[in-house]
C-alpha cells in the first residue's frame, strides 16, 4: 500500500527583546547558571508579572510578515503543567485568543511552489533548562532562560514530505530574521521545532494518528526525524501494529526516536485566563504602524534584484535566503560594484567561507567587496590574488587595499622587469619553445604559467602574454 505523509510544525522562537517577558532580567544568552533570573521569573511568592510591550510588538510584526490577521483583543492564559524547569508549575501562554491567526508562508520544494497555512501565532514565556548529570545521578535546573519571551508558530498540517517541512522551517527562520524579531540561532535554542506527523493511505481524507517529536534544533534534525518517524509508522502499520498518539524524543546521533510520554490534549493543561495580566488591546492604527515599519522582505528583494538589477533568479534566490547576505549584496552594489560580479563573489567565495567556518557572520560589509572588485577591474591585482585577499578579509576583517599594500600584492606592470623574467623562463623551457615553433599554441599557456609562478601571481597577465608572443615570434623568424 502507498502512504501519504502529513506533517504540521510548531516552531518556538525566542524574541530578541532586551528583557524577559514579564520582568526586567536580561535575555542575553549564556551567563553563569541562575544569574539571569529574579523573584518574578522564578515565581517567588508575592511577585507579579508585567507585560513586555516590545514582545507584543515583535509578535505582531512576525504575524504580519507571515500574512496573519492581528487581533485587536487578545489575552494571556495559564497553561498548567508540572515540570522542574517551570518553577511556578504553570506557563503563561495564550489559548483561545492568540495575537495572530490565519496566515500563510509560501515555500518552494524541488521547483514546485506551495502555500503552507499558519493556524496561529501565540506568545508565551520560555521554561528553564534541565542539566542532567552524565552519570545519571541527578538533574539540576538553570533558570536563566525561564521567562524569555517566545512566540509559537503553529502551522496547518499542509506539508506532505520531510523536505517540505525543512523548507518551511527555513523560510520561517528567514522571514523572522528579516523582520528583526529574533536572531533564530538554533545552536543557542532561539528557534526550535516540534514535528507533528502521521501517515495515511494515499487518497484517504482521514488523518492518521499523529506523534510529536519535541525540540528539534537544526534543519537537518527536522528532516531526519520526519523521515525516520514516517518510516517507523508505516512499518508499524504494515506489520499489523497501531500507531499510538505520543510525544517522542529524537536522538540525532543515533538516528532514532524514543517514546517520552502520551501526548497531552488542550484539556489536560486546564487553561484559564491569567488573572495577573490585563488583556492586550491593539488598535487598527497601531497594527498599521507595525505593518508600515516592516522592512523589505526576501520576496520583495528577489523581485528588485531580478527586475531592477538584472541578476538571474538563481542568484537572487540564494542571496535573499539570509538577510545578512542580502544586506551585504545591497551595500556592495550601492558602493559601485556590478550586481552580477558582486553576486558571483557572494555565491562562490563568501558562501564557501561561511560554510567552512560554520558562521553566519560577515566581518566586513559589502563596501569592502566593492573595493576589492575595483582593485581587480583597475588591474592593480589579478582575479586569483583577489580570491586570496578576499579570504584574508573574511578571516581578519581588514580592508582589501590594506591587505594588498601590507603583502605587496600589486600586479607587476614593469615591462623591462617582465621581459627579463620571460626570457629566463623561455631559456629554461626549450621543449615548450620547440612545441610553439611546431604550431602548438598550448606552449604559450605553459610558459605563461611558469612566468606567473616566478612572479607569485603578481604579473600583469595581458603584458606577459604580449611579451611571450613577441619573444616566441622573434625565435620563429630567426
Amino acid at each position: 500500500m502507498d502512504y501519504e505523509i502529513v506533517i504540521g510544525l510548531e516552531i518556538h522562537v525566542e524574541l530578541s527583546t532586551k528583557s524577559k517577558m514579564f520582568c526586567g532580567c536580561t535575555t542575553e544568552f549564556g551567563g553563569d547558571i541562575n544569574t539571569h533570573c529574579c523573584p518574578v521569573c522564578t515565581s517567588m511568592p508575592g511577585t507579579l508579572p508585567v507585560m513586555n510591550k516590545k514582545a507584543v510588538e515583535y509578535a505582531a510584526k512576525a504575524g504580519l510578515a507571515m500574512n496573519c490577521s492581528i487581533a485587536n483583543y487578545s489575552k494571556m492564559d495559564r497553561k498548567n503543567y508540572f515540570y522542574p524547569d517551570l518553577p511556578k508549575a504553570y506557563q503563561i501562554s495564550q489559548f483561545d485568543l492568540p495575537i495572530c491567526k490565519r496566515g500563510y508562508v509560501d515555500i518552494e520544494t524541488e521547483g514546485i511552489s506551495k502555500r503552507i497555512g499558519i493556524t496561529r501565532i501565540h506568545m508565551e514565556e520560555d521554561a528553564g533548562k534541565l542539566l542532567h548529570d552524565q552519570w545519571g545521578k541527578g538533574t539540576l535546573v538553570d533558570y536563566n532562560r525561564c521567562g524569555v519571551p517566545l512566540i509559537e508558530i503553529v502551522s496547518e498540517p499542509d506539508m506532505r514530505s520531510p523536505q517540505e517541512a525543512k523548507d518551511f522551517a527555513e523560510k520561517v527562520r528567514s522571514i523572522l530574521q528579516y523582520v528583526g524579531v529574533s536572531d533564530c540561532k538554533m545552536q543557542e535554542g532561539s528557534l526550535r521545532a516540534d514535528v507533528n506527523l502521521s501517515v495515511r493511505p494515499t487518497g484517504s481524507s482521514v488523518l492518521g494518528t499523529r506523534t510529536e517529536m519535541k525540540n528539534l534544533n537544526s534543519f537537518r534534525s527536522i528532516l531526519r526525524a520526519a523521515e525516520s518517524e514516517a518510516k517507523r509508522q508505516i512499518d508499524l502499520i504494515e506489520s499489523g501494529g497501531i500507531v499510538v498518539q505520543e510525544t517522542r524524543r529524537w536522538d540525532d546521533d543515533a538516528g532514532k526516536s524514543y517514546s517520552m510520554r502520551s501526548k497531552e490534549e488542550a484539556h489536560d493543561y486546564r487553561y484559564f485566563p491569567e488573572p495577573d495580566l490585563v488583556p492586550i488591546e491593539l488598535s487598527d492604527s497601531i497594527i498599521e504602524e507595525y505593518k508600515k515599519s516592516l522592512p523589505e522582505m526576501p520576496w520583495d528583494r528577489f523581485r528588485r534584484y531580478t527586475e531592477e538589477l538584472g541578476i538571474p533568479g538563481y542568484d537572487a534566490s540564494l542571496i535573499t535566503v539570509s538577510v545578512k547576505t542580502a544586506d551585504f549584496f545591497d551595500r556592495a552594489v550601492e558602493s559601485g560594484a556590478d550586481p552580477k560580479t558582486a553576486s558571483n563573489w557572494i555565491m562562490g567565495d563568501l558562501m564557501k567561507l561561511m560554510k567552512e567556518i560554520d558562521t553566519e557572520e560577515i566581518p566586513f560589509d559589502g563596501s569592502g567587496l566593492s573595493e576589492l572588485i575595483a582593485l581587480i577591474e583597475k588591474g592593480i591585482i589579478s582575479n586569483n590574488i583577489g580570491k586570496t585577499v578576499f579570504e584574508e578579509m573574511f578571516r581578519t576583517g581588514k580592508a582589501a587595499g590594506d591587505i594588498v599594500r601590507e603583502k605587496g600584492l600589486e600586479i607587476v606592470s614593469d615591462e623591462s622587469a617582465l621581459e627579463e623574467i620571460v626570457e629566463k623562463v623561455i631559456d629554461e623551457n626549450p621543449k615548450s619553445v620547440a612545441d610553439f615553433l611546431a604550431g602548438k599554441e598550448k606552449a604559450v599557456g605553459f610558459i605563461m604559467g611558469q612566468v606567473m609562478k616566478e612572479t607569485k601571481g603578481k604579473a600583469n597577465p595581458q603584458m606577459i602574454n604580449g611579451i611571450i608572443r613577441k619573444k616566441l615570434e622573434a625565435l620563429k623568424n630567426m
